[in-house]
């Protein structure tokens, strides 16, 4: 295990991305850090708006500019700083050992290619094969992802494909190069629950099977506690709690965490009503000043309202939460109903 947390194959460092607003930057992603492990997936939760997507754009240099400025901080992949390095050198990372699922797949494939062309395009940038044997590597891709047929499916174009076939199309395309890390952005949303587990157990399989790290983006906590094995929880541009999955499910230490987790269908419902979380997120330029979550939080106190919040560790140095409940003071203590 301490071994495996030695040997990050990607390790974001206090990452910043700014955004263009009203004729002054702002902090979209605001001192972001995290690692990603060989063969484990990590789960970056929160709702819309929190700056989640923002992140893995980032991560790949992708980000339109403008809106967006500049991102500062470091992304360390095998031993280079993917801020600093060229357009040249992030272009053949981007795709082939770094590679990314986005959350709509009618969008990201082209309508007027077929599925084949796309998929023959990405082994020939990518990994130099040409003719049958780039015809062989696309076809095996397919299979892989579970499509029956997969001749007949090269000349389809993506209208003519299901929403879950789709998805397993770009499954296909994401992983064809066989990459360090895969970064799934809500892959499952658009699709029903039977074709959700299908695609999550596909992901799961496919990881074992290559030894990648993977990246969720989600806002459903169901499907962390299914597949992730470690948990940042984002909220307004920040990582306000973070740890293995198991810790964080047992003792979820940010109000805003467990306010998320209430908030599934059949967990914190009352009477068949869903306990939605009050409030919404802020806009980028009127994030309060001290924690960010306290003007919606139940447990607020006056020491949440300025400043910069710490973050505490939460039973294990592996545990963390950007919250004023965790500094041991009477005040908190009385908060969570802790006698001293």
């Amino acid at each position: 295990m301490n071994k495996e947390r030695s040997l990050p194959v990607l390790d974001v460092r206090h990452l910043k991305t700014y955004f263009h607003l009203e004729n002054a930057p702002y902090a979209v992603v605001d001192d972001v850090s995290f690692e990603l492990h060989p063969g484990k997936t990590l789960a970056i939760v929160g709702e819309s708006g929190c700056g989640k997507t923002v992140t893995a754009l980032s991560i790949l240099g992708i980000l339109p500019t403008p809106p967006m400025l500049y991102s500062e901080g470091e992304i360390i992949y095998r031993g280079r700083n993917l801020l600093t390095i060229s357009k040249k050198e992030m272009f053949k990372i981007r795709g082939s050992t770094i590679a990314m699922i986005f959350q709509d797949p009618t969008n990201a494939l082209n309508p007027v290619y077929t599925i084949g062309n796309q998929l023959l395009e990405v082994v020939e940038l990518h990994l130099q094969l040409y003719g049958e044997e780039a015809l062989d590597r696309v076809l095996q891709a397919l299979k892989e992802v579970g499509i029956s047929s997969p001749e007949e499916r090269l000349s389809d174009y993506p209208h003519q494909l299901s929403g879950g076939m789709k998805q397993r199309v770009m499954i296909a395309m994401a992983l064809i190069c066989e990459p360090d890390i895969l970064i799934a952005d809500e892959p499952t949303t658009a699709l029903d629950v039977t074709i959700q587990a299908q695609v999550l157990d596909l992901m799961r399989n496919l990881q074992q099977k290559n030894g990648m790290a993977l990246l969720l983006i989600t806002h459903d906590m169901g499907i962390v506690a299914e597949i992730a094995d470690e948990v940042a929880v984002m909220y307004a541009s920040q990582i306000i709690e973070k740890g293995p999955v198991q810790d964080i499910f047992r003792h979820m230490a940010h109000p805003y965490t467990q306010a998320l987790f209430n908030s599934r269908p059949g967990h914190g419902a009352i009477q068949g009503k869903l306990l939605a979380i009050k409030g919404s997120v802020p806009p980028l330029n009127r994030y309060p000043m001290g924690c960010r979550f306290h003007p919606r939080c139940p447990y607020m106190m006056e020491k949440c309202q300025n400043g910069e919040v710490q973050n505490f560790c939460i039973e294990n140095p592996q545990h963390t939460a950007k919250c004023w409940l965790h500094d041991g003071s009477p005040e908190s203590q009385a908060k969570l109903g802790i006698n001293p």
